[in-house]
């Protein structure tokens, strides 16, 4: 069955500084979606800028979570890239109660401000209801009934673009409840990582779901899925390991879902500062970008290749005594022969860990301990504690490779 959110008799323009622009037709067919009738690939990611160096890589979409979707959407159509605007939906798990009727209410208020003054973006793809709201979750019964009541608001609001819910992977019959309780939802988002994602298409479809899905997530690894040290650190695969990781399973996907998005075009700390972002701090980008250029058609800036690494070794082991020196080197080269530089920084293992992405704080510094040269370190004078080491190699043309290991001081 074809869903259409926009006849091509209806479509309203939209007055932009370069001239008028109008919004597209968005249809949702069978498993595809359509902008103005044509089959739309969705490849992106989750990000809040850089959306030039972004679309270069071959993206077409970029996916918000539940600000002001306003400035993203005038970038992305400057650019000529969709966006997936998030409605952010509170999760349970941060203490909202659904059973509140005015704290729900008010949440939908919200809701329909954005819809109002957005809805008639020439970049404006599909509104992305909720992010996980169900995860962490004993009893999700609430949860349903609440998306379906946002996702009838908005089409209410916006008939001429689909509602996405977004899931925590597609486990525990979720599917099965989303398509019984929240039949408002068009398209189906479901964020999977690591060695999940190669089922997942088969998974959604076996709990009858046959409408588009999209991965609206998607990672090399998820911590949860790390293995750990005996002191329960999370091990941390290389820049080089998470590409090569990416590259199975973007194409495992290709060909059975309506798109992805990656998470993330950007940096944040979780676990550690650099196991989600596909970005450093200073806009640096990984291998990952190549095997995205690689599998979207774009390119590199400058067609440049990242550093490489091999492996970042503590000779002595990931256990020191007190007092004891800890030596580390980075084993990394560069496929186009730049020299290579490294920055290493010491911080002591996180203990704020969230769950569902919610924002962590960034572990106390100690890189003053730190004696480095080139690919060498040695650190000296710690108490007693958990550590974590990290080192990334920058080639000065923009690229990074990045690579760090925990260790343990008795």
């Amino acid at each position: 069955m074809k869903h259409a959110f926009l006849s091509a008799a209806i479509a309203i323009p939209i007055l932009a500084a370069a001239g008028a622009a109008v919004a597209a037709e968005v249809t949702v067919r069978g498993q595809e979606i359509l902008v103005d009738g044509r089959p739309f690939p969705i490849r992106g990611a989750s990000a809040e800028g850089r959306l030039a160096a972004l679309k270069a890589l071959g993206a077409t979409t970029v996916r918000s979570y539940g600000d002001d979707p306003g400035p993203l959407l005038a970038e992305a159509g400057r650019l000529g890239m969709k966006v997936i605007a998030g409605l952010w939906l509170e999760p349970p798990r941060r203490g909202f109660d659904y059973r509140n009727r005015a704290l729900v209410e008010a949440q939908l208020a919200a809701f329909r401000t954005i819809v109002e003054r957005y809805r008639d973006s020439p970049a404006l793809l599909a509104w992305g209801i909720g992010n996980e709201v169900e995860a962490e979750l004993t009893d999700t019964s609430l949860v349903w009934p609440a998306i379906e009541e946002a996702a009838r608001l908005v089409k209410s609001l916006d008939p001429r673009h689909p509602a996405m819910a977004v899931l925590a992977e597609a486990g525990d019959g979720k599917v099965k409840k989303i398509r019984a309780l929240a039949p408002s939802i068009d398209v189906l988002g479901v964020n999977s990582y690591g060695d999940a994602l190669p089922s997942l298409p088969k998974r959604v479809r076996e709990q009858g779901w046959t409408g588009p899905i999209v991965v609206t997530e998607l990672g090399a690894i998820g911590q949860w899925q790390a293995g750990q040290t005996p002191w329960g650190a999370r091990i941390e695969p290389t820049s080089t390991e998470k590409a090569e990781r990416l590259r199975r399973y973007l194409a495992a996907i290709k060909s059975e879902t309506a798109g992805h998005i990656l998470f993330l075009w950007g940096q944040k700390q979780e676990v550690t500062p650099t196991w989600h972002g596909l970005l450093l701090p200073g806009g640096e980008w990984m291998q990952a970008s190549e095997v995205m250029a690689e599998a979207w058609g774009g390119h590199t800036p400058g067609g440049n290749r990242a550093p490489r690494v091999a492996a970042l070794r503590l000779p002595a082991g990931p256990v020191a005594e007190r007092g004891r020196p800890i030596e580390a080197r980075l084993d990394a080269s560069d496929p186009d022969g730049d020299k290579l530089t490294v920055k290493w920084t010491l911080l002591a293992e996180s203990t704020d860990l969230k769950k569902g992405g919610d924002r962590e704080s960034v572990p106390p510094d100690h890189s003053a301990a730190i004696r480095a040269e080139g690919s060498y370190a040695r650190i000296d004078s710690l108490p007693p504690g958990n550590y974590r080491l990290f080192a990334v190699a920058h080639d000065g043309r923009g690229a990074a490779a990045t690579a760090n290991v925990p260790f343990q001081v008795r």
